[in-house]
């Protein structure tokens, strides 16, 4: 004989919450009066560079070689990698402190912006009209109330062409 179950007796599913939107604290930047924005857990300080040293036959982007906190760390313009004008002199720069695969750099900027929390809930696709470079140094582009913020890639921003290869 075969054994009938009661209608409100249906398979429980075991319910699932649903699954928390996740968050990633974003420091803001100024280059060239456009807003980039970096991972908060990479960014260890903000200084300025009193002396900026040379550093002969390496890459257009590496200004040089500049002091921080008693180590020489190799300082980067970001102005540079995103392809705009630089010509300015470096000493008095307002850099950021980060650490990349285990080493430190020192990234120039021109203004610094807030700490802001950004959620996977609006991230979106990059626009049509972003220019490719600046999209292969981006790892994301979020939906601001007034704005896009395209965060760095920092692995991309210091990753470098040997000059041997843009003579070429």
């Amino acid at each position: 004989m075969s054994q009938l179950k009661p209608a409100n007796a249906r398979a429980q599913r075991p319910r699932t919450a649903p699954s928390p939107v996740r968050e990633h604290s974003v420091f803001t930047l100024v280059i060239d009066g456009e807003i980039f924005g970096l991972p908060v857990a990479s960014v260890h300080t903000i200084f300025r560079a009193t002396a900026v040293t040379a550093v002969p036959l390496g890459p257009r982007e590496v200004v040089g070689l500049v002091n921080l906190r008693g180590n020489i760390v190799t300082a980067v313009s970001l102005r540079r990698r995103l392809g705009l004008d630089d010509d300015g002199p470096h000493e008095g720069a307002l850099a950021i402190g980060i650490e990349h695969d285990r080493e430190t750099f020192a990234l120039f900027v021109d203004e610094l912006g807030d700490v802001i929390t950004v959620s996977e809930d609006v991230r979106i696709p990059a626009p049509p009209n972003f220019p490719a470079a600046r999209l292969d140094l981006t790892a994301a582009v979020y939906r601001l109330e007034s704005r896009i913020l395209p965060v760095l890639d920092l692995a991309a921003i210091l990753r470098f062409t040997p000059l041997a290869q843009e003579a070429a």
